[in-house]
Order: C-alpha cells, then structure tokens, then sequence
C-alpha cells in the first residue's frame, strides 16, 4: 500500500509538471504579449490612417473650397468620424481584454503557487511515510533475528500494524484531499482556457472588424481620390470656361470705354454748364440759413407778439369775468338778503381711513375751478351738478369756514335773529363743523369769541349781555344739556306776552363773560349729550343739539335796546338702518332722528310751494326752529356730504335737500329794537349770585328763555352754578 501511495504521488505530481507546461503562467504571459504587439500595431495602423485622413482633409480643403462636391466630403468625413469612435471602441475592448488577460495571469500565478504549496506537503507526508517504512523494516528484521519470541513479537507487529494501518489512513484520506485539490485547479484550469478562448475569439472578431474598417477606409480613400481627380479636372474646365468668357467681356468693356470717350468729349460743354448751375446753387445753399434764421427770428418775434396780446386780452378778459363774477355774487347775496332766502353752504370732509380702501372709498365729488359755488356729483356713471351758495372743498379749515359766516354771527349784536344749522347723513363732519375740536374749534365757540370781540369794542358806547342754553331733541323729547336733571322733558310754549314768540319754560340760561366760562359751558354741554357707536360712525350724535345764545344791549347814549338770538343747530344724523346697523335702543333712536328730518323737509316743502298751512308742529325740532324759519331770522344751512363712492346715494339726497332749502324765500328779516330807558347796567344784567361768588364766575341768568322777566334762580340753576364754579 505504501509502494502504491508513492506511485499515485508521482502521478499526481507528473500530472502537475504537464499541466504546468501546457496551460503554465509562461504562456498566458506570451498570449498576452501577443495581443499588446498586435494591439500596438493596429495603433500604428489607426495614427497612420489619421494621418492620410488628415492629408486628404487638408488636400480637399485648399483647392476645393467652392466645389460642387463639398456636402458628399463633408458625408465622407462624417464616416471616417463613425470609423474612428468605432477605432477608439475596439481599443476600449482591447484595454479591457488586457486587463482580463492580465487578472488571468494573477490567477494562474496564485493556482501555481498553491501547486507548490501542496507538492511540499506532499514531499513532506512521504519522506514522514518513508521514515516510518524504514523504522518499520527495521523493527521486522530485528524480530526475524529473534524467533524465541515470536508470540510477542506478532503481537508487537500486530500492534505496529495498527499503527501503520492508522498511518495508512491518514494518507489515504491526505491523499483525497491532494486529489480533491488537483480536481479542482483542472477545473479552474478549464475555465481559463475557456476564458482564453473567448478572449482569443473577441480578438479574433475585432481584428477582422478592424481589416473591415481598414479596407473600407481604403475604398473611401480611393473614392476621396477619384473625387478629387474629377475636382480637379472640373476646376480645370469651370477655369478654362471663365478665362473665356472674361475674355469676350473684356472685350465689350473696351468696346464700351471707346463709345464712352467719345460721349466725354461732346459732353465736356454741358458739364461746363452743369458745374456752372452747381456752383451757383451750392452759394444759394450757403446763405439758405442765414436767410431761414431771419425768416424765422421775424416770424417768432411775430408770433411771439401775438401771443402777448393774446395773453394780455386772456389776462383782461379773467379780470373782468372774475369782478363780474364777484359782482354777480354780490348782487346775489343781496338780492337772497332782501328775499329772505336761506342761504347754503356746502362742505366736503376728506377721505378717512373709516371709508376703507378699494374703488368704494374713491372720490366722488369734483369741484369747478372758476365758480365756488359748483359741486359736480358723479353717481352710477352720471355727473349731477349742483349749485350753492358757496361750497368749501376737503383741504378748507375751520377759519375759511367761518369768515364766511362770521358777518351773520356779527348781525345778532344788532338785534337780528340768526339761525345756522348743519345737516347731512352720519358721519358727514357736522359736529366736526359746528364744535370742532379743543385744539381747531368749530362754529360755536367761534361765534361766541367774535361776539365778545364785538362787545368790547363797542363797550364805550353799548352795554351787552351775553347768555347761553344748550337744549337737545332726544326720542322727540326736549332736554336741557345744562340742567341738573337732564332727562327731564320740557315743552315749547308760545311768550305770554303776545309776541308770538316761543320759548321753553324751565331751559336753563347762563351769562357768560368770557372765553373761560363758554368753555364750561360746553364741557358741561358734551358731558349731557346723547352720542353712540354705529356702524357708520364711532361717535355718532344721536340727537339734534341747539346752542341759543342771546345776546342784549343797550346804547346808553340813546337809550336803543336791542335783543338778538343766535340758533346754533348740529342736526343728527340722517342714516339708513341698514347700513348703520342699528339694533334696540340705537334703531329706536335712528327711526326719531329720520322723522324729525322727513318733518323738516315737509317743513321746506311747505314753505317752498307757499302753502297756506306749515306743519311746524309736527316735530319738535321743527316746532322750535319755527322762528328761524318763519321769515323772522336770518338762516343758514350748512350741508355736510361725505365723497366716498359708497356714500353717493345719501351725498345726493343731501344736495338735493340743499337745493330745495336754497329756494326757499323767507321774506324780509326785521330787526328786534326798541327805545327804552334803563337806570342802570344792573338792569341789563340778570340777577347774581351770592355776595361771596367773584365776579369772573359764570351764573345763571333765570329759568325762562325769552321769558318776559328773569325772576329768581331755583335750586337747579344754583346747583349748576355750584358745579360750573368747582370745575373752574
């Protein structure tokens, strides 16, 4: 079994060496190297190829640059393109099949150094073999020399035996696994042949592509060849034929140069005469613009002329329209004044933040530049012009505004009534314009400075008395502002002393003296008055607030008593329910408010068609605005319209109420005057207060307004004094 087992290893190893030999390292090194020399010509091959090609390209470019054929060179080219990125394709799968050569090659040396590897261990396991042969002979031959002992020594062999049998084993199955082993790398073997073969058949399949490519680069060189002959040849012929014709043009041209000679020599007179006429004209060229500018200084100081005339008679004409228009509104105003007509005046309150933003809050209202009196109204696409008595646009501040009422404001010292009222819908200015603000203050505080202006400087000659009330409509109920219970209602009755007069019995009555005690007054006013948020307004008045002031004197030179009162009205709002967005208290508010107004425009109606019968009574604010608009005063109405867009339909009723008030004759005002003979001031005056109140201190002057006698102040009025004089 030994002798065996070193005959299989010297199979193996036989096998080993042949397989070695065959399919060793050495020759996949030499295929290699046969593929990187065939690779290295066909490179050679490819830069040659380049080389004619660029030959040829360069050939083809200098003699045949305009020739017919140029778009089949530029095709050409195309295709020697293609065949060189197909060159430089098969030189990427050359690359690649060099790098697969060469991992081959690394797996060959790897398979070959564990061939070494494992005839080592061979060696070794034999020589390991060899020696236990030996040992094992020798044991035998010494048994042989010793056969007294034969049982032992059989049982000594026996016992070898086992050993040698184990031995035996263990090389048999070292065996195996060599063979196992050498299995495997036949196989691994066969598969790198087959690789090898693939490999050669790839090189094999590009070598004949690339003969391809060669012989097809040959037939499209003879072609570029032949095509360039033939080039060459129609070049050759297109010349040929071009000399000639060139020379039959020569030809004519010279024909033509003799005839045109002689035309020069028989034109040369008429080009004498044509430069003659040139030359003439270039010198009336030249002076042209001297002689343009003249013409057009003397037409420019012309026209310049005229337009300073024009402008001077334009200037006139302005002149004259503008005194005519002055004057026309004199005579207007007086011919109103002798009417007895109510006077109107409009006001436009600028655009707030409260009208919002977007084409709603846009302005509505446009005023005419030549006449103040002009409103024009744009409303759902219509203009509607109206026409006042003046009307004052948003930029016009509190003073414009009452220096054109101010010569009423005057007329009450001399004895006349005067009535200024300011109507229009919610939110429109009308407080704003009648109390204004501490800082910019309104109609009403005012008038009250110019009346005590007036009297001081008539303080030398005339002795005044200057009282103040302030009542409101609130729920078609009269309320005193300056009582101590002003919830309480009052009525209007007619004097008893058969005037014809009304009055309210009960309405409290100050004497005021100075600025400081008008200023009381009215912050005792504010505090009383009835005002609430709406949609529409935030401060909303929702009642009509009357201000009488009157005003009596005396000239003591003559004895002449006047008695004068002045109206001041703030109306209340008119508003529709729903867009104020009245609710409870507020709605039943608002429906008093537009009745007392619907009142007033009957009233106006009335009084504009001259009905026999004027439904004063109707309403309370009516009934006690009757002497004002009965013919006995002088009456002004103040219309407050908003410009939004979204306000057109109530900035339109109100203009239209404006116009109908404007047409309405009162009649001529008569002055209340009367001669008297007064002992003294103190009969002016109303009664005062206690010894101890200083003389400064605003007091109330009775109970009665335009009661026939003062009569003695009640617990009210005292109370009110009292409160008037701690606020001071």
């Amino acid at each position: 079994q030994v002798e065996t087992l070193k005959a299989k290893l010297l199979e193996q190893a036989q096998e080993i060496s042949r397989l070695r030999s065959e399919l060793g390292g050495t020759d996949a090194e030499k295929h290699r190297d046969l593929l990187a020399a065939e690779n290295e010509r066909l490179r050679q091959e490819m830069k040659a190829c380049e080389g004619e090609l660029r030959e040829l390209r360069r050939q083809q470019q200098a003699p045949c640059r305009d020739c017919a054929h140029l778009q089949e060179n530029a095709g050409l080219q195309e295709r020697l393109s293609q065949l060189q990125r197909e060159a430089e394709e098969m030189r990427a799968k050359l690359a690649e099949l060099d790098l697969e050569v060469q991992q081959k090659t690394n797996r060959l040396a790897e398979v070959e150094l564990r061939l070494k590897d494992s005839l080592a261990e061979r060696a070794e396991e034999e020589e390991r073999l060899s020696r236990r042969l030996r040992d094992s002979q020798e044991t035998i031959a010494s048994l042989k020399s010793q056969p007294q002992q034969i049982k032992y020594i059989i049982k000594t062999v026996e016992v070898e035996s086992a050993k040698a049998k184990q031995a035996l084993c263990e090389s048999q199955s070292r065996n195996q696994y060599l063979q196992e082993q050498v299995g495997m790398q036949r196989q691994v073997l066969k598969e790198m042949e087959q690789q090898l073969q693939s490999s050669q058949k790839t090189a094999a399949q590009l070598r004949a592509q690339i003969m391809m490519y060669e012989a097809e680069l040959e037939r499209a060189h003879g072609q570029m060849l032949e095509e360039m002959q033939a080039m060459e040849e129609e070049k050759n012929r297109a010349i040929e034929e071009a000399f000639s014709r060139a020379q039959v043009e020569m030809k004519a041209v010279h024909e033509n140069l003799a005839g045109v000679r002689t035309n020069l020599l028989t034109l040369q007179p008429a080009l004498r005469t044509l430069t003659h006429d040139y030359n003439s004209l270039k010198r009336q060229v030249r002076d042209f613009p001297l002689l343009l500018q003249e013409t057009l200084r003397s037409a420019r100081a012309e026209i310049g002329q005229a337009i300073e005339e024009v402008h001077s008679t334009n200037r006139e004409l302005l002149r004259k329209y503008r005194r005519e228009l002055q004057l026309r509104k004199k005579c207007h105003n007086e011919l109103v004044r002798l009417k007895g007509n109510i006077r109107v005046f409009g006001r436009v309150r600028p655009i707030t933040k409260e009208d919002g933003e977007g084409p709603e809050a846009a302005n509505a209202l446009t005023f005419d530049a030549d006449d103040d009196a002009v409103l024009h109204l744009l409303h759902k696409g219509k203009q509607v012009s109206f026409e006042l008595d003046k009307v004052f646009p948003p930029q016009a501040s509190q003073e414009e505004v009452f220096q054109e009422v101010q010569a009423l404001v005057t007329s009450c010292i001399d004895g006349y009534n005067v009535c200024i009222f300011a109507y229009g819908q919610t939110g429109a200015g009308k407080t704003y314009t009648m109390e204004g603000t501490a800082a910019n203050p309104g109609i009403n505080q005012r008038a009250l400075q110019l009346l005590f202006s007036e009297v001081r400087s008539k303080a030398a000659d005339w002795d005044y008395a200057i009282s103040v009330s302030a009542a409101e409509i609130y729920n078609e109920a009269l309320r005193d502002l300056l009582g101590k219970e002003p919830q309480e209602k009052l009525e209007i009755k007619l004097c008893p002393d058969g005037s014809g007069q009304l009055y309210v019995p009960g309405l409290t009555e100050f004497r005021v003296q100075s600025v400081e005690d008008i200023n009381k007054v009215f912050e005792f006013g504010h505090v009383n008055r009835a005002t609430e948020c709406t949609n529409l307004n935030e401060h909303s008045s929702r009642s009509h607030a009357l201000l009488i002031v009157t005003v009596r004197g005396l000239d003591r030179s003559t004895g002449l008593r006047t008695t004068g009162k002045l109206n001041l009205v703030d109306l209340a709002g008119s508003e529709r329910v729903g867009r104020s967005g009245a609710e409870g208290s507020r709605l039943r508010e608002a429906q008093h408010i537009n009745k007392s107004l619907s009142a007033l425009g009957d009233v106006i109606y009335a009084l504009r068609s001259r009905q026999g019968h004027v439904p004063f009574r109707n309403s309370k604010l009516t009934y006690l605005l009757q002497d004002s608009l009965s013919g006995d005063s002088k009456t002004l109405m103040m219309v407050q319209v908003s410009p939004a867009e979204k306000n057109t339909s109530e900035t339109l009723c109100s203009l239209k109420f404006a116009e109908r008030v404007r047409s309405v004759e009162l009649g001529p005002v008569s002055r209340k005057a009367e001669l008297a003979s007064w002992p003294s001031q103190e009969q002016l005056e109303v009664t005062e207060g206690p010894p101890g109140d200083s003389p400064g201190t605003a007091a109330p002057s009775g109970r009665g307004h335009a009661s026939p006698s003062p009569g003695q102040l009640s617990g009210r009025a005292a109370s009110i004094r009292r409160k008037l004089q701690t606020s001071g």
